[in-house]
């Protein structure tokens, strides 16, 4: 019976961890650590993507374009508030501190997939170009949550630096 628990607990154990390495994705590029690209299932033509940025260098980089093949026009985008109400800008770029990072999250930085050639259906992945001023471009695999997923399926609740 002790050996029977022991093989059903590794099978869990196994099979749990294509889930967690999903959940926790991330890509290294130089001094760049993007973690957990993710974007939310949707119905209409626009998307959005989300991300931490670690730079672990001793310079600065900053993150100037984004390239994919689902949508028609991605670009970086930030909210701000004027008055009492929430809006959204795009913007040139966003910097990357030197031994720091950014999140790209909601409420904040972002990028913006305006024109999906189809809607995000959650469990998809899809490539994601990052060009980055010092490091280059850089891929990743943006992973759909669902519609309602939390703001922060990461465990990182980073500051965003003011551009």
């Amino acid at each position: 019976m002790r050996t029977l628990r022991r093989i059903l607990f590794s099978l869990t154990c196994l099979l749990a961890l294509p889930l967690a390495a999903a959940q926790a994705h991330e890509t290294k590029a130089g001094d760049l650590v993007i973690e957990h690209p993710w974007s939310r299932a949707t119905t209409g033509q626009n998307g959005v993507v989300y991300m931490v940025i670690e730079n672990h260098g001793k310079t600065a980089d900053k993150l100037t374009a984004v390239s994919t093949t689902i949508s028609d026009m991605p670009m970086l985008h930030t909210n701000y508030m004027e008055g009492e109400v929430m809006k959204m800008r795009m913007v040139d770029s966003v910097d990357v501190p030197a031994g720091g990072q950014v999140a790209l999250k909601p409420g904040s930085f972002h990028i913006m997939l305006m024109g999906l050639k189809a809607p995000l259906k959650e469990g998809q992945m899809f490539p994601l170009t990052l060009t980055f001023e010092k490091t280059g471009k850089v891929e990743v695999n943006v992973m759909v949550q669902a519609a309602g997923a939390p703001d922060a399926e990461h465990h990182h609740q980073p500051e965003t630096p003011k551009q």
